[in-house]
């Protein structure tokens, strides 16, 4: 079946939303939405990604997932059978939908983990680099996650769906993903209820500590709710874009690498195996002393604090009313 994939019309679509909100923005008192050098940044971003991308793709669907879906569904008697003996998928309606849907739930765990695996964050960083959040910065995207990403999806053409299937639909969540990224589209009522939509794709861009690693969701929501990383946004709260330890350059090579670097020094005063190993694939700002703390420990910390100065907080209004009563009955004798 010869499919055209999306994103060849995607890409002047990207380059036309962006020109549309910069002058929207440029044009109704925004000024500081777009910054000229973080623009060029993120352009240089993309446009590496789309230079690179074809060369990705020839080893994701033409090597990668059709080898795998040879592997695990070869041709019996001219039916392409999966081993675990059933006919391989075709492409009826809901076929699309049910692969589409999964592509969903990989999309979760692959961007998930490029939160809290430190390695494949030095990759994504890229794209949260930016202390903006406007339609450039869906651009801004690293160009080693596409070098690892297919390896995420390789279980899908394993079960049956077609290689070609699998391409489109990860297509599309990329369309989707690349237009959550603008301040213009309020929140969308019942659309909310299981949607990943625009204002909760701000609190995954947030460095506000409150909304560290949320709303991991390509479409759906549900995952996000439903292992525990969903998170509304609160627009009593003042959002901060960017990541906590900025690359601080407008300098491309910096911003691709500036996290493997990181890593690289952190290696080298590892004292043993087991450091160094942590280093890398253990969770970001992981270290063995504490001098350094994960998103988690941060959290658990100000959850913490919260409570005590409630607590606090409310010993002292007992206090208060405690005395103060003592007063009045004082005062009625």
């Amino acid at each position: 079946m010869d499919i055209t994939n999306p994103l060849v019309y995607g890409v002047p679509c990207f380059v036309a939303f962006i020109l549309l909100e910069l002058v929207y923005s440029k044009t109704h008192d925004d000024d500081r939405l777009y910054e000229w050098k973080d623009l060029a940044v993120s352009s240089a971003m993309g446009l590496g990604a789309v230079i690179i991308t074809p060369l990705i793709k020839v080893i994701s669907s033409a090597f990668i997932f059709n080898v795998v879906y040879e592997a695990f569904n070869p041709l019996v008697n001219g039916v392409r059978t999966n081993i675990m003996g059933y006919e391989s998928f075709g492409w009826a309606w809901y076929t699309w939908l049910i692969c589409q849907f999964l592509d969903d739930f990989t999309y979760y765990w692959f961007h998930r983990l490029n939160h809290t695996v430190r390695i494949l964050w030095a990759a994504h960083i890229v794209h949260h680099s930016s202390n903006n959040f406007n339609l450039g910065t869906g651009l801004r995207n690293g160009w080693f996650t596409l070098m690892y990403k297919p390896l995420f999806y390789m279980w899908l053409p394993a079960i049956g769906f077609h290689p070609s299937m699998v391409i489109i639909c990860l297509a599309i969540e990329s369309l989707w993903q690349f237009q959550l990224h603008t301040k213009y589209v309020p929140k969308m009522g019942f659309i909310e209820k299981f949607m990943n939509t625009h204002t909760m794709h701000q609190v995954h861009h947030a460095q506000n500590l409150e909304y560290l690693d949320k709303n991991h969701g390509g479409f759906l929501n549900m995952f996000d709710k439903l292992f525990g990383t969903w998170v509304e946004l609160d627009e009593k709260i003042d959002i901060k874009f960017g990541v906590v330890h900025a690359p601080n350059s407008y300098n491309p090579v910096v911003v691709l690498t500036h996290e493997f670097k990181d890593i690289w020094l952190d290696v080298k005063k590892s004292k043993n195996l087991y450091q160094a190993f942590m280093y890398v694939f253990g969770p970001p700002g992981w270290s063995p002393d504490g001098s350094t703390l994960t998103v988690r420990q941060m959290q658990r910390a100000m959850i913490a604090e919260r409570k005590a100065q409630h607590a606090k907080s409310g010993k002292i209004q007992l206090q208060t009313a405690v005395k103060d009563k003592k007063e009045a009955v004082a005062s009625n004798k």
